[in-house]
């Protein structure tokens, strides 16, 4: 029991002692970023979306069977990119992008009419919604969505349209 203790106070204390040790490194600033730069290159971006298009599909297909729980995987990373247009990607910072993006993807899911609204979590006076507005059967037998996203910063609105389609067998919708 005692060494168990010993070894936790040592591992406890390691991170502290390092850095004191080492005065460059307790001094050196954190990098700043700019809040609305996501540090992505289009390579990480791709990797990302391939990834998280092959998890989500199949978390999707586990979780969907089990009923009702999908919408605990709320906080999945969402491909940005995929469900928003660029003009609201260079509004929003990478919060406000995942936010925006989670509500496209609860509207698609509830269909024709549905709107899901969001406010930001990282900064003041900006919010959004998106609504579908229509549904298409496309000529390769998938299906295409209408959907209407707004985004109010400072209260200035921008409405953008888009169109969302899933090709016939696919378990994902993307912006066309």
């Amino acid at each position: 029991m005692l060494r168990t203790l010993t070894i936790s106070a040592l591992l406890a204390l390691a991170p502290v002692a390092a850095i004191t040790a080492v005065p460059a490194l307790a001094q050196t600033p954190a990098p700043t970023a700019n809040p609305r730069q996501c540090n992505d290159t289009p390579a990480k971006k791709a990797k990302r979306s391939l990834f998280g298009g092959m998890l989500g599909s199949v978390a999707g297909s586990v979780l969907g069977s089990v009923g009702g729980v999908g919408s605990t995987v709320a906080s999945v990373a969402l491909p940005a990119g995929t469900l928003l247009t660029e003009e609201l990607l260079k509004l929003l910072d990478c919060k406000e992008q995942q936010q925006a993006a989670r509500a496209t993807d609860e509207a698609i899911r509830g269909g024709v009419g549905t709107e899901v609204a969001w406010t930001s979590e990282s900064r003041p006076n900006v919010s959004g919604k998106s609504t579908v507005t229509g549904q298409t059967a496309s000529a390769d037998g998938g299906t295409c969505m209408t959907v209407t996203d707004v985004v109010i910063v400072d209260g200035e609105e921008t409405t953008v349209p888009k169109k969302m389609c899933r090709a016939k067998g696919a378990s994902a919708f993307a912006r066309v």
